[in-house]
C-alpha cells in the first residue's frame, strides 16, 4: 500500500511541481493539496495520511500554526516543513511545534525526497 503525503502549500505550482515529483517516488502517493494551513488541517484529519509537507508562509494559518494543531490532533503524523525561509530561528520555532524536519526550497529536489525517505522509512 503506498504512502499518502499530503502536500500544503500556497503556490499552485509549488504543489503541481511537488506531486509530480514524489508520485515518481515508488510506493508514495499524493492524497491532497491545500493552498493554507487551515484547509491542510481539514483535510489531514479526513485523508489521515503518512506525512504532511507544509509550506511556512500561508495565507488564512501559516506552518507554524498548522504543525501546532495538526501536532495536537494527529500526533502520529510526521510533519515536514519546506519553505523560503530556512532560518535557525524558523527551524527552531518549527521543531518545537512538531516538525520533524525543515527542508529549504533551495536545496535540491534530491535532499526534499531524502528526507521524506528518512522519515516515511524503507517502501
Amino acid at each position: 500500500m503506498p504512502k499518502c503525503i499530503l502536500i500544503v502549500d500556497d503556490s499552485a505550482v509549488v504543489r503541481k511541481t511537488l506531486r509530480q515529483t514524489l508520485e515518481w517516488q515508488k510506493g508514495w502517493e499524493v492524497c491532497g493539496e491545500a493552498a493554507n494551513g487551515r484547509d491542510g488541517i481539514e483535510m489531514a484529519q479526513r485523508l489521515k495520511p503518512d506525512l504532511v509537507l507544509l509550506d511556512f508562509s500561508m495565507p488564512v494559518m501559516n506552518g507554524l500554526e498548522a504543525a501546532r494543531e495538526l501536532k495536537r490532533l494527529l500526533p502520529t503524523v510526521p510533519l515536514l516543513m519546506y519553505t523560503n525561509y530556512g532560518t535557525n530561528y524558523l527551524e527552531k520555532e518549527a521543531l518545537s511545534a512538531g516538525v520533524t524536519a525543515v527542508v529549504s526550497k533551495s536545496d535540491s529536489v534530491e535532499a526534499l525526497v531524502s528526507s521524506i525517505q528518512a522519515v516515511l522509512g524503507p517502501v
